[in-house]
């Protein structure tokens, strides 16, 4: 009988066969993955032209905001600050035609809701093409 321990021996990891398999996988994965944009916009940049430029200002619907919170329409001043006359104003003057680019001139000193009702007149009406500019008053010159 032979009573003296046997030697154990270390166990070898062949580190090979795991990498291969790991390799196997990220190509796998890398081949079917599909890579989605989904996040891209679409940007349409203008384009410059010299033509058609004046038909363009005539038809661009402006409306002027004072501090005061009174409103003119195309340089035409309105009897009252009530939406209900802005927005008769607006289908008086434009009709049918909701694709011309509007623009809003507020006062510097305008208040907030004045604005905000002139963009949500323009909105129920069908513009889309909003912007809004602020003016504010020269400085006067020290003397």
């Amino acid at each position: 009988m032979n009573l003296r321990p046997r030697r154990s021996e270390d166990p070898e990891v062949n580190l090979t066969p795991l990498i291969d398999v790991v390799f196997l996988l990220l190509v796998f994965f890398m081949v079917s993955t599909t890579f989605v944009r989904e996040a891209d916009l679409e940007i349409v940049l203008p384009e410059a032209s010299l033509e058609g430029a004046p038909e363009q200002e005539e038809r661009a619907l402006e409306v002027v905001v004072s501090a005061d919170g009174e409103y003119a329409v195309n340089s035409r001043q309105l009897v009252n600050n009530r939406p209900t006359t802005l927005e008769s104003a607006i289908r008086r003057i434009m009709e049918d035609r909701r694709d011309v680019p509007v623009t809003i001139r507020a006062d510097a000193n305008a208040s907030h809701q004045s604005v905000v009702t002139v963009m949500d007149v323009v909105g129920r009406l069908g513009f889309a093409r909003i912007q809004v500019v602020t003016a504010e008053a020269p400085e006067e010159e020290e003397g």
